[in-house]
């Protein structure tokens, strides 16, 4: 089967002012015909490509008996929706390992690592060694020198690394934003020509997306400023942060409302209304209700800035997952509490793993050290007998702060910068991947969908005094996957991806023609080896279906135009040994305008099997 998709069909995970077209190019069966064997234009349906007269699917059988069985077409044309049989979902943990200097090695093997799912040893199914940046350069020497041809020398300004940089302007104070914004221009001012940087915030407000202007840059960071959800906790009466709200509401911890009702008593007057004992008990009880009612706002409004800000995360890895390259999330935030909604978290690393993004934090507080009596910029002046064990509860909450931002670097293979006031080395650090890290991925035995917590081991058989960094474990599903929606969402990553996958014979070509000085059309060219191709043999055919994927990218690694592509066979034996011993060539054109472009490639077979390349063009 070779179904056409309609325009809209094909498109990238929703973003911000995202738009996507997919593009249609006639292509000439002239032209077809001289690729190969057969040859297939991506954009346009097969019932175009047929002579006057004879259906599409006639047009692809060879000659042979007029049998019912062997006239069967051997490449049909239709809109059924396809199954695919998907593989056991695996769990990803990206580990990096550093040697005692901190730097990161990728000298060791899959017999290097020990795996273990709540301490339960783990058979590593999938193991790879990975070196960010380096994608596009490897392929264009691999494809040039599988074709016979010189390498270039010269490589086309596509982009190889993506920096987000998410401003926590929710959590961050005015005193912070100042340094955190002087650090930041000063670190944005020795980025690469291959990298491009985007500028998000929690709030949604002042947002650019990637680009290498560093003026655009510039002007972005001038827009960063505190911008709470709600008043601040300072003015309060009486004060009440998350944590202490959390305390009260959640856990019922009546020392916490005590020193809550003192404060209370002090911040509302009521102390010094209180002439007798009957009115010292109303009092007393008045402020109770008062730290009560304070205490489930609080949480409240704890619960919902930090469902805001785990959005915004969300939101930032969806986005980094279309772009073409090594993705960097860059974190800056004073910290903020996740409490309950630690599987929020977790959801949101594995997400993130998937998408082959890298999470590292900065804190915006640079060297942090907690008031020993309080806060002593509080409208309200602190009740001095309250004032040491909100103190106490103030430290707690800052450690829990750091906690957050620490596992989700650790899982996701960042770092976490924190106790320093070199808030631009920090910005600098987390920027930079890891050289080197692994990919381990494992199938879980006996897996339930209970949604219970499993915590991950990662060792190491001979640790020679080197240190592993790796998630802390996983969620299980709530549910069983859907076969198809995670067939085609394994399909999507690997296009907005810029790894290497070779488990199909599928080569890629690409090449231009300028019709004017301002016009081009950049066609690319797939080979498929179709007796490399692993056939399931029914009803005297020999079957497999090839779901082929071809997007283009501009110089900033935003995504263009796309098209998909399923190719169903039912092929004799006579076809595949002899009519088909070149294979399919595949075309299909797109409409460009001078400048450098990133083609992605991806290729999926019926049994999961999936190939991926990348071709970068320079269109002069």
């Amino acid at each position: 089967m070779l179904r056409w998709f309609a325009p809209g069909a094909f498109r990238r995970p929703a973003m911000k002012s995202a738009t996507s077209v997919v593009g249609r190019e006639s292509c000439g069966r002239q032209a077809v015909a001289a690729l190969a064997t057969l040859a297939i234009c991506f954009a346009l349906p097969l019932a175009a490509q047929a002579p006057a007269g004879q259906s599409p699917a006639s047009s692809s059988l060879p000659a042979g008996s007029n049998s019912a069985e062997n006239a069967a077409p051997e490449v049909t044309s239709h809109d059924q929706a396809t199954t695919f049989k998907v593989n056991v979902r695996l769990v990803l943990v990206r580990v990096v390992v550093r040697d005692p200097e901190g730097r990161a090695i990728g000298s060791l093997g899959k017999e290097d690592f020990q795996l273990f799912d709540d301490r339960k040893p783990q058979v590593i199914s999938q193991f790879s060694v990975e070196q960010p940046g380096t994608q596009v350069a490897r392929e264009q020497k691999r494809t040039a020198l599988e074709s016979g041809e010189t390498p270039s020398n010269t490589t086309p300004n596509v982009p190889e690394r993506f920096i987000a940089y998410l401003f926590d302007d929710i959590h961050i104070t005015t005193e912070d934003v100042l340094a955190v914004r002087q650090a930041a221009s000063r670190h944005l001012s020795s980025l690469q020509a291959t990298d491009r940087a985007a500028i998000f915030t929690t709030s949604g407000q002042g947002d650019l997306d990637f680009t290498d202007d560093h003026g655009k840059l510039s002007a972005a960071l001038l827009r960063i400023q505190p911008r709470p959800i709600a008043r601040a906790e300072s003015q309060q009466c009486p004060y009440m942060s998350y944590y202490m709200a959390d305390l009260i509401v959640n856990k019922n911890f009546s020392q916490v409302l005590e020193s809550a009702t003192k404060d209370a008593l002090q911040c509302s007057g009521m102390a010094s209304s209180a002439s007798s004992p009957a009115l010292a008990v109303q009092a007393l009880n008045s402020a109770r209700n008062l730290a009560e009612s304070a205490a489930q706002t609080a949480l409240n409004r704890g619960e919902n800035e930090t469902h805001v800000v785990l959005g915004s995360v969300k939101d930032v890895v969806r986005r980094m997952s279309s772009m073409p390259g090594q993705r960097t999330i860059v974190l800056v935030s004073p910290g903020f509490l996740t409490l309950d909604l630690e599987p929020e978290v977790s959801e949101l690393i594995d997400h993130a793993l998937r998408a082959n993004i890298v999470v590292s934090a900065v804190d915006a507080r640079g060297l942090y050290v907690p008031a020993g009596m309080g806060d002593i910029s509080r409208a309200n002046v602190p009740n001095l007998g309250a004032a040491p064990q909100e103190a106490l509860y103030e430290n707690e909450a800052a450690s829990l702060n750091s906690d957050v931002l620490s596992n989700l670097a650790a899982s996701t293979g960042g770092i976490f910068f924190h106790n320093s006031n070199d808030l631009e080395g920090g910005l600098r650090q987390a920027a930079e991947a890891p050289a080197y890290y692994y990919v381990l991925a494992f199938s879980p035995q006996n897996l339930k969908y209970d949604g219970r917590f499993h915590r991950l081991t990662v060792k190491l058989s001979h640790p020679a005094k080197l240190t592993v960094e790796a998630r802390q474990g996983y969620y299980a599903p709530q549910h069983a996957p859907d076969a198809g929606q995670e067939a085609h969402q394994e399909i999507e990553e690997a296009v907005f991806s810029q790894e290497e996958m070779h488990d199909l014979p599928v080569d890629l070509h690409t090449q231009f023609f300028k019709s004017t000085d301002v016009d081009a059309k950049l066609s690319v060219l797939v080979h498929v080896d179709v007796k490399r191709l692993h056939f399931r043999k029914a009803e005297g055919r020999n079957n497999n279906n090839l779901t082929i994927v071809a997007a283009l990218f501009d110089r900033n690694g935003s995504f263009i135009t796309g098209n998909e592509k399923i190719l169903e066979m039912r092929l004799k034996d006579e076809t595949l040994e002899r009519r088909l011993p070149s294979g399919f060539t595949m075309k299909t054109s797109f409409d460009v305008k001078p400048g450098s472009y990133l083609v992605r490639l991806v290729v999926r077979d019926t049994e999961g099997l999936l190939s991926a390349e990348n071709g970068a063009i320079e269109i002069p």
